[in-house]
């Protein structure tokens, strides 16, 4: 069966996004997003920044690549716009692997792919 570039894009979608496992990862990053977000109309002071270690921490290890490049690019001053982007293809990313982890798990065990041979 040949597949069609829209019906991968719609494959890539529906594990990245619609599926339960990965809904429930990007609600719990886009909340702490939100929270960070929010956090400097709320807080004042030195540490109110810090609110975004926890969107930081939920996509680590993917995050950890980000943070490499921003550090590779523009050595300690990494735009913000930059960190923000990268937590946002982070989450997808580990997203779409949850996704993926969550499909294998759920197939029936005479559909896993199994090696030729």
């Amino acid at each position: 069966m040949k597949m069609t570039l829209t019906s991968r894009v719609r494959t890539l979608a529906r594990l990245a996004v619609t599926n339960r496992v990965s809904a429930v990862y990007l609600a719990l990053v886009g909340g702490a997003m939100a929270v960070a977000a929010a956090g400097p109309l709320f807080a004042t002071g030195p540490d109110a920044s810090l609110i975004w270690v926890w969107p930081a921490l939920f996509t680590f290890p993917a995050f950890g690549f980000v943070v490499w490049l921003g550090e590779a690019g523009w050595g300690g001053d990494t735009p913000t716009w930059f960190l923000v982007g990268g937590i946002v293809l982070s989450a997808l990313v580990q997203s779409l692997a949850l996704g993926t982890v969550w499909q294998t798990l759920r197939r029936p065990r005479g559909r896993r792919l199994t090696p030729a041979g």
